[in-house]
């Protein structure tokens, strides 16, 4: 039987892993209104003012550890991108093709916060544009980071064994641990950032073992229990913080890089997709949510990108009529942010309803045909790789330095060169290529 085909936000088809879609939007959903509740910002007369929940309330930490669902959408990236990946296809040439598709929304996106930040910045002033240079970007470190996973699916697809996923699990999760002790005899997080491959990896190898039917939910759940224990243990014994997420407060981020910690949760929660795989495929198959589901990854990295955005009008639209969920230590704020969460819905709907239909628009000439191959393919691919570790820089630097804007120049020169050498064929000069 053929496997199914799906994109990493596809476009509907008859035949589908329809538990892969119900999870990437499932997380998709839990990101937003994660986000919603945990996002802090008001407005005065001192300009804009950004906090997170969780840094004003540590108490809530360990709901991360539930909240913290990346994981499934680099599982869902690595089953499919072994299903699209046919072994008589260049990895350059492939690379780039998903690269066009992922990275399309993302232009729009940065020329919509470029343009936002400028008036921002003449009319609240520096220090309110750079707090929401920060965020307005903070996000894209996704896109980067499952660029630079997306290009070892191809290798990835010639494991042909459960004894060899094992091993290149076990490789990995040896390979953080041994940067987070680097990390930690240097004092310097920076010695971590190997980690954002490394740790970011798990889940797409487990997707790919998924999509190649090496990984099974019995042996499945029997890693996955290992991993989550190994991570309880290392919780309470290790060096690490409890949560998951960027607070701002944290003694030691286990995002920014990644750490050991977060690779055993990438573990077991993509061994629990796995798990129940089958049962949510079975679901979605007579579901009258279905329809819903194909429509929303649809617009997956419109909901992605622009959720932000979407937390922002509504937050100060609240707090333009009074009723602003700031002040945590104020009676009524809890009310408040349930109340955000409702009226943020609409909100969200009304932008992707407009905005989603850019994700399929093609651009005149990044959506060209591929024509390269041999190493001209080659190169295409590897200069994707560099956009995506340019995007990584870009979110952490955010749009209110210079570092930001040298990132984002880098990611797209890397970008546009791929585009060029991928639009060659192979033994014509880079003067003869067409468009």
């Amino acid at each position: 039987m053929a496997a199914p085909t799906p994109e990493p936000f596809p476009e509907p088809t008859a035949v589908r892993d329809r538990a892969v879609d119900v999870a990437r939007l499932g997380a998709l959903l839990v990101v937003v209104f994660g986000h919603c509740v945990l996002l802090l910002a008001t407005i005065d007369s001192g300009g804009v003012h950004i906090a997170n929940l969780i840094g004003a309330v540590p108490a809530v930490a360990p709901l991360t550890w539930v909240a913290q669902v990346m994981p499934l959408f680099f599982v869902a990236g690595g089953a499919a991108g072994s299903y699209s990946y046919r072994s008589e296809k260049t990895w350059g040439s492939w690379l780039f093709v998903r690269a066009q598709r992922l990275c399309r929304p993302a232009f729009f996106y940065l020329a919509a916060w470029s343009a936002g930040l400028l008036a921002v910045r003449l009319t609240l002033g520096e220090e309110s544009a750079a707090g929401l240079g920060g965020e307005s970007v903070a996000l894209l470190w996704f896109l980067g980071v499952y660029l630079v996973t997306l290009a070892f699916v191809p290798a990835l697809t010639r494991l042909r064994s459960v004894r060899g996923v094992a091993t290149v699990l076990g490789c990995l999760i040896v390979a953080a641990a041994v940067m987070d002790a680097l990390r930690f005899d240097t004092g310097d997080p920076g010695a971590g950032a190997p980690n954002f491959v490394i740790v970011w990896l798990i889940p797409v190898v487990i997707g790919v073992a998924y999509a190649r039917r090496l990984l099974g939910p019995r042996l499945a759940a029997a890693i996955g229990s290992s991993a989550l224990a190994a991570q309880i243990a290392l919780a309470v014994f290790g060096p690490y913080d409890v949560s998951l997420v960027v607070t701002g407060a944290e003694r030691v981020s286990n995002v920014a890089p990644p750490t050991a910690l977060l690779a055993l949760h990438c573990t077991w929660m993509a061994c629990a997709f796995v798990v129940l795989a089958p049962r949510v495929a079975r679901w979605a198959g007579r579901s009258r949510l279905w329809p819903a589901v194909v429509a929303g990854n649809r617009g997956a990295m419109t909901l992605y990108l622009w959720h932000i955005p979407a937390i922002a009008i509504t937050a100060f639209g609240l707090h333009a009529v009074g009723l602003d969920a700031y002040d945590v230590a104020a009676p009524d704020f809890w009310w408040l942010l349930a109340l955000r969460a409702v009226v943020f819905t609409p909100v969200m709907l009304v932008l992707l309803v407009v905005l989603a239909p850019l994700e399929h628009r093609r651009l005149p000439w990044w959506d060209g045909p591929v024509r390269a191959g041999g190493s001209r393919a080659s190169a295409a691919g590897v200069l994707i790789c560099v956009a995506g570790v340019a995007l990584v820089l870009l979110a952490r630097s955010g749009l209110d330095a210079p570092a930001g804007w040298t990132a984002l120049g880098v990611f797209l020169a890397a970008g546009g060169a791929a585009r060029l050498v991928a639009s060659t064929p192979s033994g014509v000069t880079a003067r003869k290529a067409p468009g």
